[in-house]
């Protein structure tokens, strides 16, 4: 005889009033057990006799009455959880509809009273093809889809792109290009930390450097906005890092060792968190990260605290790289002089009849790159951006969500 293994939750609420739970032969098992309005129904199914062999009339939940139920025993030994003979734990939803999820997330955690057990993540809720719809679209019409993979991080996933773009293409960019795109990536990357104000101009970065100049006065505002927003950072560390609550919601939680972190593939701050010195703006320099100069954050335990802390000095870091891009920032063009790969301006074309035919056929016909294939990868907020197949940084994150997550609580489960 066996018991049943997984009880739907009406089941388990009409359980945990009886005190009792169906016990099942499993002969005699039917071939249709199914899951319906999550009510466990079962057709021509009879109830076996229990321990006196006394009959019961069958419940559509399953139930047989008057079965004591089973016991927690203390903690295994060796892997230092709770067994309960013969009831599984609770199984619940974390998202879509969680205001945690935000509607992109389905977690399916296998709970122990408040304690998580297990987390089965389920992604695909935000799919919506990307990579099949620009297979039908022009390198420029592409562009725009890379601004929608991540609402907080658009800028640097243009940037990756375009260098991707320009790779294929083996064309070099103007010098104040690359400084621009360096300067609003740390402006992105300070967006996506403190999750504020998370959009402006959208298709801003494309192959070939940027759409257009910074408009007079922006330099003046960026560095007014850098100079005030580092005492701002700096009241953030004071109200949280030394806050009692704060340390207890987020020390010692969902804990990654260095080497879960290399095994699961983390990069970004899930990886440095972790006591790994690794970032792309350092060891794989692009745009004008080799003209600047920051420092890497590391944790030492690898738990929320630390990925905290880490998160906080690359605020400042990117300040840092912000006033030393607005101090280096050279005088000349923001995009290649090449028609054919970047649009010509409006002024131009009213004056010049074939820069109205190039304009004419890049926004419809697009450039051509050659053939080839190229792997390029950025340092964005959020971890490791790759460009081939679109490589999202928080995909492998999500991976081990179920380590991570093993023996905290559900509020733990959104830190």
């Amino acid at each position: 005889m066996t018991l049943i293994r997984q009880i739907p939750t009406i089941c388990r609420t009409h359980l945990l009033r009886s005190r009792s739970i169906a016990v099942l032969d499993r002969k005699q098992l039917p071939p249709k057990l199914f899951l319906c309005s999550n009510l466990l129904t079962r057709k021509n199914s009879t109830v076996l006799e229990d321990d006196k062999k006394k009959k019961h009339k069958h419940s559509p939940y399953a139930i047989a009455v008057n079965t004591p139920l089973p016991s927690r025993v203390a903690p295994d030994a060796e892997t230092d959880e709770f067994i309960l003979e013969g009831l599984n734990c609770f199984t619940i939803n974390f998202g879509p509809q969680h205001p945690a999820a935000h509607g992109v997330l389905r977690m399916i955690l296998e709970l122990k009273g408040e304690q998580i057990v297990r987390a089965d993540p389920h992604i695909g809720l935000l799919h919506r093809a990307t990579e099949k719809l620009i297979e039908y679209k022009t390198y420029l019409q592409a562009l725009p889809y890379f601004d929608r993979l991540d609402y907080v991080s658009m800028m640097a996933n243009e940037q990756c792109y375009s260098l991707a773009v320009e790779k294929l293409l083996n064309i070099e960019i103007p010098e104040r290009a690359k400084v621009i795109r360096t300067m609003f990536a740390e402006i992105t990357r300070i967006k996506n930390h403190i999750m504020a104000v998370t959009t402006h101009a959208l298709a801003y970065v494309r192959p070939g450097g940027v759409s257009q100049d910074l408009p007079l006065g922006l330099m003046e505002d960026i560095y007014q906005w850098a100079t005030q927003f580092s005492a701002r950072v700096d009241e953030v560390d004071e109200v949280l890092t030394g806050n009692r609550i704060w340390i207890n919601r987020t020390k010692g939680i969902g804990i990654v060792t260095m080497q879960d972190a290399l095994d699961y593939s983390f990069s970004g701050v899930m990886l440095r968190g972790s006591g790994v010195k690794w970032d792309l703006r350092k060891v794989q320099p692009y745009d004008a990260y080799d003209k600047v100069e920051f420092d890497i954050p590391i944790g030492s335990t690898g738990d929320c605290y630390d990925r905290y802390l880490c998160r906080m000095e690359e605020m400042r870091q990117s300040l840092r790289i912000i006033h030393q891009c607005l101090n280096i920032m050279p005088p000349g063009p923001v995009k290649v002089d090449d028609w054919k790969i970047a649009p010509p301006n409006r002024a131009s074309m009213k004056e010049n009849m074939e820069a109205l035919i190039h304009h004419f056929k890049l926004y419809s016909e697009g450039y051509s790159v050659p053939p080839g294939e190229t792997y390029t990868a950025i340092e964005a907020p959020k971890g490791e951006f790759g460009v081939f197949l679109i490589r999202a940084p928080g995909f492998a994150h999500l991976a081990g969500s179920d380590f991570m997550s093993r023996g905290h609580y559900i509020p733990d489960m959104v830190t």
